[in-house]
């Protein structure tokens, strides 16, 4: 889920290479045609379309294309689209790029883009974090010339060009549409992008071919492989021993090893949160229990024992010892300072006797039992946390039992309702997209709530977020967004834990690394040394 600028991002110096050290290693002398990348993004489907989830968009970003591109500041910039206006408050009008192919030859058309959006919107039926909420505003789309898509909607929706800036675009077929399970099961996918899909085991293996043709920047690499090595220890020694050429998601403890061993880094601020979502719809939730292990009523459905929690929460400990600085407190869901956050919510201190004393005061005066779940290894410092958060907790007399899982695992015991309290993380386009997402009361027609696996339902929010998402982009909308975080966060239904900081190592062969903010992992990012 992705604005403009004004993403404050910073890097790392990096540090000289140690050359001898490289050469040594196995792999370095292969020549410069195969990037060999360790991701901690397991690719779930070729389906575009089928779930946003940073996988996904990460990966199948080197075989399709959106109409719009968000850079490295999160500026709006041409993609498949040169131009886009609105030509009234329900229309737009965007200008496709000419001369721009498929890689099976056929040509990129309007009516591409407009099967495109019916595929989102009346046929594919994704699960919760798709696509459908960014198309549900469409009245309808036509083509009425080979480059130029009009777009009419239900209502003014001033950030529309932002929404194309997460949709890839797919070429029509000849009749029909096509089906998840069409792609899945060896229709490869035909993109317009700078790679051309070659083979896919999931959860082992992508490889990638150079699209010769592309329209744009011929990229560097005729050749990429991802290999998913979801562990963080094994990704930082696959980089260690010259296996890969660049691992992703490097743990923050491990920068100065991999430093001194002659690897460099690169590090860039993330247009994320991370957090903890409850379960406030259920009577009863798995895991939790008295002291004693008898089950009770679930406890998160009153907002004063989910803000006793989160002033339990000590955030410094998850910043300062799990990431080792790489990141910053949260008290809402973006960065503070950027366009939409509120100057007023700041991370603060763990308050444990208030806590206590609310909890009490709830009718838990000594707490309770849950288990905590959440994945192991799929962001920086995510099993850590479920310890730390465990001994904060412990100090008002809630039990916790952590519970990590490869997030494969983990995703799918979450959405059989497995869980009561557990980590999540979502990235964005802009904050509201984030609270569209994360706190909006859940609607699967109009993809409202999409992240909201707690079930929170808040109407007088919804309200005040449908308003703010209806102004023009400017300081009016950025106040109305400030206004309606506040309102939502002093009900609690998430504990903001900190925007980690995304770190990416790379070894001899690779002369720079591009970080983008939402975190993407991608070959174009990656420049060839010269031998």
């Amino acid at each position: 889920m992705q604005i403009q600028s004004r993403f404050c991002s910073h890097w790392l110096a990096a540090l000289l290479i140690s050359l001898t050290f490289w050469s040594g290693l196995p792999g370095s002398g292969h020549a410069q045609e195969e990037l060999r990348i360790a991701t901690s993004y397991k690719l779930m489907t070729l389906d575009p379309h089928y779930a946003n989830l940073n996988e996904n968009t990460s990966l199948l970003s080197h075989v399709y294309e959106r109409l719009v591109y968000q850079d490295d500041r999160l500026d709006l910039k041409p993609g498949l689209a040169v131009s886009w206006r609105a030509v009234s408050d329900t229309q737009w009008e965007f200008k496709l790029r000419e001369n721009v192919r498929f890689h099976d030859g056929s040509p990129l058309t309007a009516d591409d883009v407009v099967y495109t959006i019916e595929r989102i919107r009346d046929f594919l039926k994704s699960p919760s974090g798709g696509f459908r909420s960014y198309v549900t505003g469409i009245e309808s789309v036509s083509a009425p010339d080979p480059l130029t898509v009009v777009i009419n909607t239900k209502g003014n929706i001033p950030n529309l060009p932002l929404s194309f800036s997460s949709i890839f675009v797919m070429n029509r077929p000849a009749q029909g549409f096509q089906s998840t399970e069409e792609l899945n099961a060896g229709h490869p996918p035909v993109g317009t992008g700078p790679y051309k899909f070659e083979s896919w085991s999931s959860g082992e293996v992508l490889k990638l071919a150079r699209n010769d043709d592309y329209w744009g920047d011929r990229p560097g690499w005729p050749q990429v492989t991802f290999r998913v090595i979801e562990s963080p220890a094994a990704r930082v020694a696959a980089l260690s021993t010259g296996e890969v050429d660049l691992a992703d998601a490097i743990p923050a403890r491990d920068v100065a090893s991999l430093k001194q061993r002659g690897a460099r880094i690169a590090s860039v601020g993330a247009a994320r949160i991370n957090f903890l979502q409850f379960d406030v719809e259920r009577d009863r939730l798995p895991g939790v229990t008295d002291k004693s292990g008898e089950p009770i009523a679930n406890p998160f459905k009153d907002a004063s024992v989910r803000r006793a929690l989160a002033m339990a929460t000590d955030r410094g400990i998850l910043v300062d010892k799990i990431l080792s600085g790489y990141g910053t407190a949260a008290a809402q869901v973006f960065p503070g300072g950027l366009p939409g956050t509120s100057e007023t919510l700041q991370p603060e201190a763990p308050k444990y006797d208030e806590a206590k004393a609310l909890l009490a005061k709830a009718g838990f005066p000594d707490g309770f039992n849950l288990i905590l779940a959440g994945p192991a290894g799929r962001y920086p410092g995510d099993g850590e946390s479920l310890q730390a958060i465990a001994q904060s907790w412990a100090r008002i007399g809630v039990k916790v039992q952590p519970a990590a899982a490869p997030f494969s695992v983990f995703n799918t015991k979450r959405a059989a309702g497995d869980y009561a309290v557990w980590y999540g993380g979502a990235s964005g386009e802009a904050v509201d997209i984030i609270l569209h997402a994360l706190l909006a009361s859940p609607d699967p027609e109009s993809g409202n709530g999409a992240l909201n696996f707690g079930h929170y339902r808040n109407q007088a929010f919804d309200k005040m977020l449908a308003r703010a998402e209806s102004i023009q982009e400017g300081p009016e909308r950025n106040k109305a967004l400030a206004e309606a975080t506040e309102f939502v966060m002093a009900d609690q239904p998430i504990i903001p834990l900190y925007h980690f900081h995304h770190i990416v190592g790379y070894g001899p062969r690779v002369a720079s690394y591009a970080m983008h903010p939402r975190g993407w992992t991608t070959a174009m990012q990656t420049l060839a040394a010269t031998e």
